[in-house]
């Protein structure tokens, strides 16, 4: 899943914390905690090495059968695909036109009122929490499977990244424009239009094109719960035992994905590096850009036939649903209700533990500035890409194929995603930091492995360790929809009681899941603010 990389720590564009040296006190506390953890959690869901080893037969076997690919109907899959893209395109737009306003409200320095903050952040992190595939449950419950839920499933979730985002860049703009422009007699709307919008927006294109290149990963799942896209196809194949045909949809679903990224940094690298001989070509540029927006939307509108209407009218259909799930009935499932919960933080503990510990030797080696090799810094950017191109529910899929039911294929699953999207973060990180101390090891004869340990894991080591309280947040998050494809946790419960319609049952899960997802992630913020 996505990757809900929602508050993504190192990407061009976006908002960037101030990096301060970790505590030390607290970073050996910290590691034993996430040791014992680690331990505590593979053991509640019987997670070992062996347990892998012995599927690996298993896994060969499923590999012959769904070899060689293969495409029995080339014009519908390619229709699925664009279908794919375009919603990704009009959620985000969606998302996008709904977070500007509500990131001026969700702003301290713009927001009117604190009791108007408290009520725009609340929504945000709402948004946020709530995964997107868990909307688009509800969604098709509502409205009937097709696209429309779909869209709308990826713009409430994308709201929540980008409403936060939108807000952070708000609060971090210089208030001198703002005095200026309001020493003028100009009013609020004139102050916020002239003061504060050329100041945030590189960083909101910078979040919006990051944004589209998640959507596009989790639009190709979607359709495993009838939300429309290319999924479908492939939840069809899978259930038919068709494996040839489910991998050729899936080595689809990586093109798609992974063209999408390179035009994601393209575009990027084009709208947010600015070039100080030729202004014109930036204005070309954005126009371009805007141009190839408007067009993306209005032709999502028409393939897609989606009313503009229906953009509004869903609301009333949606609350039908959710005031079924109230009041929430939680004796209807006992105590197996909160073991699924834990069940769901147990998998994204471990699974966050195996990427850690996977992700750093690759990310070091496709971090520019310190591989040995451009051949080794190719082949490792290009194994993480592809690894990223796989959407975590898809892995699942598989694992459960390979392995069973439960815990352990859903821990495979996110622990071999976390390994790329860890990878990239490491990677990344590696290339910002200050290449003065590798020089001064290097200049007293220090070579590669003294260079690495000496002067760039410590300067990196912050990045790190946010990103891996990151990761872990974003974990838990997918890791309470696996159980829709019988990998564990509390999704196939949620499944469950909405497929036999047991609502008050469904609005427990949902209080619960939200409940987990938002502590896990505070504790997360706090621990990072403390550290990094």
């Amino acid at each position: 899943m996505s990757t809900t990389l929602a508050d993504r720590p190192a990407d061009p564009g976006l908002p960037r914390p101030r990096r301060r040296p970790p505590r030390p006190s607290l970073l050996p506390l910290l590691a034993v905690a996430a040791v014992i953890a680690t331990l505590v959690s593979a053991w509640s869901i019987d997670f070992n090495v062996l347990t892998l080893f012995d599927g690996l037969d298993e896994m060969g076997a499923l590999i012959e059968r769904m070899l060689p690919p293969r495409l029995d109907d080339p014009g519908r899959i390619g229709m699925l695909a664009v279908e794919t893209l375009l919603m990704a395109v009009l959620g985000t737009v969606l998302a996008a036109a709904a977070s500007v306003p509500l990131a001026f409200l969700a702003a301290r320095n713009t927001t009117p009122h604190p009791a108007v903050y408290a009520v725009a952040r609340a929504f945000i992190t709402f948004c946020r929490a709530m995964p997107d595939l868990l909307f688009a449950v509800l969604f098709v419950r509502a409205l009937g499977i097709g696209v429309l839920p779909g869209i709308l499933a990826l713009a409430l979730h994308s709201i929540g990244m980008l409403g936060k985002l939108f807000a952070d860049a708000i609060e971090q703009t210089d208030a001198g424009p703002r005095e200026a422009v309001r020493s003028a007699g100009a009013g609020y709307f004139r102050e916020m239009l002239n003061a504060v919008v050329p100041q945030v927006v590189p960083a909101w294109v910078g979040t919006f094109v990051y944004r589209i290149d998640i959507n596009l990963r989790m639009s190709v799942v979607l359709g495993f719960v009838g939300a429309g896209g290319i999924g479908f196809a492939l939840q069809d194949a899978l259930r038919g035992l068709i494996y040839p045909r489910a991998l050729g949809i899936v080595l689809v679903i990586l093109v798609i994905i992974a063209a999408m990224e390179l035009v994601a940094i393209w575009v990027r690298r084009i709208l947010l590096t600015p070039t100080q001989t030729d202004p014109r070509r930036d204005r070309i540029a954005r126009f371009v850009f805007s141009a190839i927006l408007i067009a993306g939307t209005v032709a999502a509108l028409i393939v897609l036939k989606v009313n503009p209407l229906s953009l509004i009218t869903w609301v009333g259909p949606a609350l039908e649903v959710l005031t079924r799930m109230i009041p929430p009935d939680f004796d209807a499932l006992g105590a197996q209700l909160f073991d699924a919960a834990l069940q769901t933080i147990a998998i994204g503990v471990v699974s966050t533990a195996i990427g850690v510990v996977l992700s750093i030797p690759f990310g070091i080696l496709a971090a520019r500035n310190v591989t040995p090799h451009p051949a080794v810094y190719w082949v490792a950017r290009s194994w993480i890409l592809l690894v990223r191109a796989v959407p975590e529910l898809i892995l699942a899929v598989v694992f459960v194929a390979a392995l069973g039911l439960g815990p352990i294929a859903g821990t495979c699953a996110l622990a071999i995603a976390s390994i790329g999207f860890l990878a990239k973060l490491v990677a990344d990180s590696v290339e910002e930091i200050d290449p003065g101390p590798m020089e001064a090891v290097r200049s007293v004869g220090g070579g590669w492995w003294a260079t690495l340990f000496s002067a760039v894991i410590p300067q990196a080591m912050p990045a790190m360790v946010g990103s891996t309280l990151y990761m872990l947040d974003v974990n838990v998050r997918t890791s309470t929809i696996l159980g829709i494809v019988g990998a564990g946790g509390i999704g196939y419960l949620l499944f469950e009681s909405i497929r036999t319609l047991n609502f008050t049952a469904a609005g427990a899960i949902v209080l619960v899941i939200f409940v987990v997802v938002y502590a896990i992630e505070r504790v997360s913020g706090w621990i990072r603010s403390r550290l990094v």
